[in-house]
Parts: structure tokens; C-alpha cells; sequence
């Protein structure tokens, strides 16, 4: 078993008083990991590090930040099956979506590397004659990372590599769930040359690690993504000392399939898009909306579909869909089939904890399907993170709208259809940061901003350039050449 340490200041340290947890594999129940719990005063010593190393690593040109990163990207390119098995016994999701979230990160670091030089600016002409004007980023300071457990390395990635290439320094807290993939990336960080000091890596609780973060005056940003819930207290105890907070929160994305739809195409999307990594993605599927000429026949074809799904290890090439994150979680999964039962929908495949064999060693939910739900259902407006499918029937298309709208998250939407009016009025008309046409709600591309509407987040994007807004400030520069003083809005 291996004993994980914190790395604070270019070190591997024990936490404060060795209080220590378990990494445990949910497909198995088998201890992967001991795991530090940090106390304050461990995170605190984090932040002063890096507080204290931003003054060095601001000045430090972008292009040779850069350089670090293209190294990252090439070890996490020579790692990655590795890292790929590591994540799948951690966190469950099968080998083939694990290979895909190291991916990310590899497509990340590559991405970002090239904003070394980059990271544009802009000239603009001046009002007045003899002065030249321009816009600047410069870096802000110490970022606290704060990640989720369902994409361990592509999550990590798409916060920490734009806030290091763009000069600011970092304090990574990853989920209690996925400590050891946090590890990997931060030993691979080591490995390529990233200064001590930089990236500072602390476990623990976010009740008590996380908050550090939220409140000490030295860290000036906050990247969390999680739950609307934890969301919520992040904005208002980092707010209270005006950071910068960026907050990727949850979803209740819809697919639509209108009576034109290719239904092979769509239920290929739909089954992707609800049951990969089990339902446990904030852009999963789980609403469907579908028009009633064709909702019958849908709803027996996905029926079929999702009853041949075998449950399983993730390492297993016989599996298609794993374990839910832990026992706590499979809970709540079969409390909202509960809510939806006795909400009146119709249970049509699945639902249960499954105990049968081997599963019963690990935390596994039966791939689920609802029919005959409403709008107004629970199950059809809460975020249920698991594998379980609503099925709301529409008229037509401006029905499938606003089902679709109605709801309180704005992350990722999916239409099908072949009317191309129809797919010009969705990108129009649908309220989401996300829009596939044809396709299913998940597989976003790193070089595109990432992110919501509504209760999704507040308004930041991440990926893209659209991160580099997040992670630098913007600084106006004005040089008067003319050798008086000019008076902006008044001289001219």
C-alpha cells in the first residue's frame, strides 16, 4: 500500500500530527492508498511558499514557463497507460474513458504551452497625438485549485497549466476520492523541472483544507469545480475577501430527438452520453426529450440497449460501465429512483444497488431508465450524478425547447434532427454554455471555452483561451512621447 505525502516548497512532507485516510478502489473495496489529512496549518504553510515564490515566478519569461509544460505534456504522453489503469482502479470509469481523461490533460498541456507565446495582449491607437496605448496580462498571484474526483487528471490540468504558463503560482487541493492521480500529475510536474514552490500540493477535507483556501488574504483566486451546494459557500467565504472565484458547478443536460432524427445515430449519443463514466460527468444526459412520434419506438430501443449493459471492474474489457465513486453515492443514486417511482414515472430498466457476485464488493448502480416523466419531477430537474435516464415526450420542437430550458442548470444540450432551420433556431434558442448537433451532451474539445449558464457557474470559462480571462489581469498602458501634459477627454 502506498503511504502519499503532501508537496509544499519542492518537498514531500507528512501532514501535521499524521492524521491519515484511505484511497479505496470502489469496484473492489480494496485500500489503494494511505492518504495525509492536512490540517490548516499544513495549508497555510502551502500558501505562504507559494505566496512568497509568485515575486520569482512572475518574472521568470513566459516562454520558459512554457518550456516546462511541453515537458509535462511529453511525460504525461509516455505515462499514459499507466496513468490510465492508476485512474481506473481509483475512481472506476472504464480503461477506454480513462485513457481519454489523460488525453485531456496531454491535449492541455500542449494547448497551454503554446500561450507562452502567446498570451496576447493588444495595441490600440492613442486619442492624442505623441502617446502610444496598449493592454497587457499580467499574472494575479497565488491560485487555490480546488478539483473533483470524476476527471482526476483532465480537471487538475485545464486549471493548474493556464495559471502557471501565465506566471501565478498554485495550492492544489484534489478530491479526498482521487488523491493518487493528484500525486501522479505533481510528480510529473517535479520531474520536468517546475520550480519548487510553484505548484504545492495539500490532501485533506474541504472543511478544513479547502477552507484555508477560501479564507486567507495571500490566495487572490479560486478555481473550484463540484457541487452547486459547495459552490455556493465557496462564492460567499471567498467573496467576503474579494477573490477571484471561478466556479464550475453541476448540470441536468438534456438530448431532444426530434421526428427526423437518425434514432440509430441517437441512441448511439444517448447511451454515451447517460451511462459513460456511469453517469458521474457534470455534462451527462440526464433528460431525455423526445418527440412523441417517435418516443415509443425510442423508448423500447434504449430499453434493450441499457438492459445489455454489463456492469464491472473498469480494467475488464468486458465492462461498459463501472462503479459509482463509493458506497455513499450509490445511496443517493437509489433515493432519486425512489423519488422518481413514487413521482409516478415508469421504472423500465434497471434501478437497484447491485450485489450480485463480485459487485457486491464494490459500489455499482444498475444503469437505469425512467419513462413517462414530467417536467415538473424531481428526477427531471435535480442532479442526480449516476446512471439514471428520464424520458419527457413533447409535441414538437418549441416544446422540446423550453423543457429543455426549464430547468435551473445551463451546462451542455444535444439535439438531433436533420432540419438544419431547426438546428439554427436550438443554437439560437437553447440555454447552455454547450451545444452538440447530432451528437450526444459530452466530449468537449480543450481549445473551446468550457462551461455554463444559470446555475451552472458564475459566468467564468475554463479551456480555450477563455481561461487565460480567469487566470491574468488586464493592465492599460499609456506612453506620452510629446513631452507635455495631455489631458485625456479634455485636450484634444
Amino acid at each position: 500500500m502506498l503511504e502519499l505525502r503532501n508537496y509544499i516548497d519542492g518537498k514531500w512532507v507528512d501532514a501535521e500530527g499524521n492524521r491519515r485516510t484511505e484511497d479505496r478502489n470502489p469496484a473492489t473495496g480494496e485500500v489503494i492508498a494511505s492518504v495525509p489529512v492536512s490540517s490548516k496549518k499544513d495549508v497555510a504553510h502551502a500558501i505562504d511558499v507559494a505566496h512568497r515564490t509568485f515575486q520569482q515566478w512572475r518574472k521568470v519569461p513566459a516562454p520558459k514557463r512554457a518550456e516546462i509544460l511541453f515537458r509535462v505534456g511529453t511525460l504525461l504522453q509516455e505515462r499514459k497507460e499507466d496513468l490510465a489503469r492508476k485512474m481506473t482502479r481509483e475512481m472506476g470509469k472504464v480503461l477506454l474513458e480513462a485513457r481519454g481523461d489523460v488525453q485531456e490533460g496531454i491535449d492541455m498541456a500542449f494547448y497551454m504551452a503554446g500561450e507562452g507565446r502567446r498570451a496576447f495582449g493588444y495595441t490600440t491607437p492613442a486619442e492624442l497625438p505623441n502617446k502610444f496605448a496598449m493592454a497587457l496580462r499580467d499574472p494575479i498571484g497565488v491560485a487555490g485549485i480546488i478539483t473533483p474526483w470524476n476527471f482526476p487528471m483532465a480537471i487538475p490540468t485545464w486549471k493548474t497549466f493556464p495559471a502557471i504558463v501565465l506566471g501565478n503560482t498554485v495550492v492544489f487541493k484534489p478530491a479526498s476520492d482521487t488523491p493518487l492521480l493528484a500525486l501522479e500529475l505533481v510528480k510529473i510536474f517535479e520531474e520536468a523541472g517546475l520550480p519548487p514552490g510553484v505548484v504545492n500540493l495539500v490532501f485533506g477535507s474541504g472543511s478544513e483544507a479547502g477552507e484555508v483556501l477560501l479564507e486567507d488574504p495571500r490566495v487572490s483566486l479560486i478555481s473550484f469545480t463540484g457541487s452547486n451546494e459547495v459552490g455556493r459557500h465557496v462564492a460567499s467565504r471567498a467573496g467576503e475577501g474579494l477573490k477571484r472565484i471561478s466556479l464550475e458547478l453541476g448540470g441536468k443536460n438534456a438530448i431532444s430527438v426530434m421526428d427526423d432524427a437518425d434514432l440509430d445515430l441517437a441512441i448511439d449519443g444517448i447511451v454515451w452520453s447517460a451511462f459513460g463514466t456511469t453517469g458521474q460527468r457534470c455534462t451527462a444526459c440526464s433528460r431525455l426529450i423526445a418527440h412523441e412520434a417517435i418516443y415509443d419506438e425510442l423508448r423500447d430501443r434504449l430499453a434493450a440497449r441499457v438492459g445489455k449493459l454489463r456492469l464491472g471492474d473498469g480494467l475488464l474489457e468486458t465492462t461498459d460501465v463501472g462503479p459509482v465513486i463509493n458506497a455513499g453515492a450509490a445511496k443517493r443514486i437509489d433515493e432519486y429512483v425512489g423519488i422518481g417511482r413514487a413521482e409516478g414515472a415508469t421504472l423500465v430498466v434497471g434501478g437497484g444497488i447491485a450485489t450480485d457476485g463480485d459487485l457486491a464488493k464494490g459500489s455499482f448502480y444498475r444503469p437505469t431508465l425512467f419513462a413517462d416523466v414530467r417536467p415538473d419531477m424531481r428526477i427531471a430537474k435535480e442532479e442526480i450524478f449516476g446512471p439514471v435516464l428520464s424520458m419527457i415526450k413533447v409535441r414538437d420542437f418549441d416544446e422540446a425547447i423550453a423543457v429543455n430550458n426549464s430547468v435551473a442548470y445551463g451546462l451542455s444540450s444535444a439535439i438531433f434532427t436533420q432540419d438544419v432551420n431547426r438546428v439554427f433556431r436550438a443554437m439560437r434558442d437553447l440555454e447552455s454554455g454547450l451545444l452538440y448537433v447530432n451528437a450526444g451532451t459530452i466530449g468537449a474539445e480543450i481549445h473551446l471555452p468550457f462551461g455554463g449558464t444559470k446555475g451552472t457557474g458564475n459566468g467564468h470559462r475554463e479551456a480555450g483561451t477563455a481561461a487565460l480571462d480567469f487566470f491574468t489581469e488586464w493592465k492599460a498602458v499609456y506612453v506620452d512621447y510629446s513631452g507635455t501634459l495631455q489631458r485625456a477627454q479634455i485636450d484634444s
